[in-house]
């Protein structure tokens, strides 16, 4: 039998063309082309160092073979090979994942529930239509803050039309903007992914246009860039990006989205997706959205014009003098009952965005309820992994 060895491979279908990786990589392993970005396996000697600062987990992908892909190979992928099967026999059993690269995929990839799949219903994404040096071009169509004046959280709707250029997007997915300029080095920025908050027929139906949710940043290099667009202005998006945050097409998907600030903006798009299509649907969408006062919660006008009985609202305020201390977790608890039966049911599926901060008291939360209901929470989430029904996209 031929030598075995673990390849580190890169996502092509994940990779937003950043080059993060490639300055990351202390022996210079990784280069790209045109259309890809590649680990090259006779330099590589898995350092990790790429790992942690790749912004969508593609950099981390390992397959097992007894002849390394080439470089040339890499180069005219448009997804990942699966994983073939390995022949051994005897004393020389070969495990296709060993016990240090799966501890390394459970600690490198964001959400205490590693990768996910897509639900099996969700509809195919396109992705990677546009690149950073190939983007393409949109016009902004109207930006407008969603927070309160007097609210020292400014967060903003913008709207992009994509004139007469086809630009496939679903709910759940994402766009990448480089601000303008270039770096220290001389070199453009790196594209910051925003995802969508509107439906994939657009702001309204069958319109080739779409929107983010941005919040400004203090010196945050792009939000204040897109913040301070006015209509008319020219910007560049790249994408689409994301094969895994989608909502399924199922009319008995039960959707638990639980979000801070600008992790709304999915969920905006998959409330306003069911709307068009779904709208007699009833308990199926349930929203946990935080903040620190309805002044700062984007979407809170809107929001409260949706009737309870399509989309079940628990609001959770930090800073509301009117009244105590919520957090999402809280409105969690709260809501314990509702969501312990929901957890037993296979067609519940949850989504979670926004801040990495409230990433452990949600998974907290989630345990108490099950054990409360006789659940075993790590295993449900497992499950529910597994099967494209739990999903967690936090920064």
């Amino acid at each position: 039998m031929s030598a075995v060895i673990k390849q580190h491979l890169i996502d092509p279908e994940l990779c937003i063309r950043c080059y993060t990786c490639e300055e990351m990589c202390p022996i210079g392993a990784i280069s790209h082309n045109d259309d890809n970005v590649v680990v090259n396996s006779e330099t590589c000697d898995g350092c990790m160092d790429c790992i942690l600062p790749c912004p969508t987990g593609s950099i981390d992908n390992w397959r097992v073979v007894t002849t390394p892909y080439s470089l040339e190979e890499q180069f005219e992928w448009i997804e990942l090979p699966e994983q073939a099967e390995i022949v051994s026999s005897g004393d020389n059993a070969i495990e296709a994942m060993d016990a240090d690269v799966a501890a390394l995929m459970e600690t490198a990839h964001s959400g205490a529930g590693g990768q996910s799949l897509a639900p099996a219903s969700a509809s195919k994404p396109a992705v990677n239509l546009f690149t950073p040096r190939q983007p393409i071009m949109a016009e902004v169509q109207g930006n407008y803050r969603l927070t309160a004046p007097n609210s020292d959280t400014d967060i903003r709707h913008i709207i992009l039309n994509l004139g007469s250029t086809g630009f496939p997007v679903l709910e759940g997915q994402s766009v990448g903007i480089s601000p303008p300029g270039t770096d220290e080095n001389g070199r453009p920025h790196p594209p910051r992914l925003y995802s969508i908050s509107s439906p994939r027929d657009g702001e309204r139906p069958n319109t080739n246009n779409l929107s983010l949710t941005v919040k400004r940043e203090k010196n945050g290099l792009c939000s204040n860039y897109l913040c301070d667009l006015e209509k008319g202005a020219q910007i560049a998006l790249s994408g689409p990006f994301g094969t895994t945050f989608l909502m399924p097409d199922d009319p008995q998907a039960r959707l638990i989205m639980i979000c801070t600030g600008t992790g709304s903006a999915p969920f905006r798009a998959f409330t306003m997706r069911h709307q068009r299509v779904m709208p007699e649907l009833t308990g199926a969408l349930h929203l946990f959205f935080g903040a620190r006062t309805p002044g700062s919660l984007p979407y809170f006008g809107p929001l409260d014009k949706v009737p309870d009985a399509f989309l079940t609202k628990h609001f959770a305020f930090s800073r509301d003098a009117n009244s105590p201390k919520k957090y999402v977790q809280d409105r969690m608890m709260d809501a314990r009952d509702s969501l312990g039966a929901m957890l037993g049911d296979e067609n519940t599926y949850i989504y979670i965005c926004g801040l990495k901060a409230m990433e452990t008291e949600v998974e907290d939360a989630f345990a108490k309820i099950a054990k409360a209901d006789g659940k075993n929470w790590p295993q449900i989430r497992e499950t529910m992994r597994k099967t494209g029904r739990y999903h967690v996209e936090t920064y």
